[in-house]
């Protein structure tokens, strides 16, 4: 019996092994699928003309360094190249006329093979591809598969039931059968898209609990390609909606704050190109702390709320706060906010230059609802992850505080 104990454990523990591999290419993967769509939008990406000919929807090397730099996603053109050069190493990127397999920092046209149809579909893609669709239409459609659910006396947010999500599949007709829906359950589980809650058990089909190992919405930062354990960043204490932090002359580093009177006057989607991101794995912006020789830096970790209010507090008749509601559309990097706190959370800081403070949001508002769903018994942690997986655009009803001179 403790023979076959062993056996099934090192029968795991390879079976773990091999899904953080592939975790690790789909990380490569989403990672440049991210980069491309942000250069297709800034116009990085275009058709060029060169000796009379034209190459449809591609880059210059040079100019892509410099994106780089200016979007302080490298430190030095080096460290640039190093990042390219790994998609170009996992076949993501590709000389138009494949005449150099290294990246070179000149003016040579080099395309996303997603671009010109030439990305090697093989098997390890297709399944990671088809998890990606999956996590997606999951995300988009309104159902109660996706919940915190309880497994052997824990709570474990964000998981499903087996059973639950075949019968899904099949509803959404993913699978013709059962077992066909259990074996790409299974098949999914082995490339580390999907995992059991405790990581005791395969994918079966019945009443045990699965959780999806990636959040493929999560904002990547470029240099975890040249970081292998991506995964090893610590939950900060924020919120994912981090804002980008701001480097200044003396190495010092500080976040930018809207105050509820200080107006604002901003676009939806102008990019924060001056700013990175430093929060921690399970947010929409992320960065290894490790990364750099300075110290993982908390986004305003001293809360801008005076006072605790209660939620009886914010919606009595007559009281000193007013709601607000906001439509934000999430642009290339996010939505530009902080959340903290617990029943309720506030917001805790707003980035001037993003979809957030164009919308109206400042800071020491209290979160009253998401998308229509009444936030007020949860922590920022709940109602972080109920935007992370909601649609980029998001209705939110805050309450403010109005002034004393201005009660009725």
């Amino acid at each position: 019996m403790v023979l076959e104990r062993d056996i099934m454990d090192r029968i795991g523990s390879t079976m773990q092994k091999k899904a953080a591999e592939l975790e690790r290419l789909a990380e490569v993967l989403v990672t440049g699928e991210q980069l491309r769509l942000r250069l297709h939008e800034a116009k990085v990406i275009k058709d060029r003309r060169h000796h009379l000919r034209t190459y449809p929807n591609c880059f210059v090397a040079k100019e892509l360094i410099d994106w780089l730099l200016e979007h302080k996603e490298a430190s030095d053109r080096a460290t640039a190249i190093k990042i390219v050069q790994r998609l170009m190493d996992q076949s993501i990127i590709h000389h138009v006329c494949d005449e150099h397999r290294e990246f070179k920092d000149m003016k040579l046209f080099y395309r996303f093979r997603k671009d010109d149809g030439t990305f090697p579909l093989d098997s390890e893609s297709k399944v990671f591809m088809r998890g990606q669709r999956l996590y997606e239409k999951l995300m988009n459609t309104e159902n109660t598969l996706i919940q915190s659910r309880q497994e052997e006396g824990s709570l474990f947010e964000r998981s499903l039931v087996a059973s639950e999500f075949i019968d899904w599949l099949l509803q959404e007709g993913e699978t013709p059968t059962r077992e066909e829906a259990e074996q790409l359950g299974r098949r999914l589980l082995e490339h580390g898209i999907l995992q059991h809650v405790t990581n005791k058990h395969h994918f079966v089909d019945g009443p045990l609990l699965y959780q999806f190992r990636m959040n493929f919405r999560r904002r990547r930062r470029l240099l975890e390609l040249l970081h292998e354990r991506s995964r090893s960043i610590p939950e900060s204490h924020d919120s994912p909606f981090c804002l980008r932090k701001q480097q200044s002359d003396g190495g010092n580093s500080s976040f930018l704050s809207v105050s509820p009177t200080k107006e604002i006057k901003a676009v939806v989607g102008v990019r924060r190109s001056s700013m990175s991101s430093s929060c921690g794995s399970s947010g929409y912006y992320s960065s290894s702390p490790t990364l750099s020789s300075s110290p993982p830096v908390l986004c305003n970790p001293k809360s801008v709320v005076k006072r605790q209010v209660t939620p009886e507090e914010l919606q009595k008749p007559g009281g000193s706060f007013a709601k607000k509601t906001f439509t934000i559309i999430g642009d290339a990097v996010g939505w530009g906010f902080v959340v903290r706190g617990s029943k309720p959370c506030h917001i805790q800081a707003v980035d001037p230059g993003g979809p957030a403070a164009a919308a109206g949001m400042k800071v020491c508002q209290f979160v009253v609802s998401v998308n229509g769903l009444n936030v007020l018994s949860h922590d920022y942690r709940t109602v972080s992850n109920l935007i992370l997986t909601g649609p980029r655009t998001i209705v939110m009803e805050v309450m403010e505080e109005v002034p004393d001179h201005l009660h009725p």
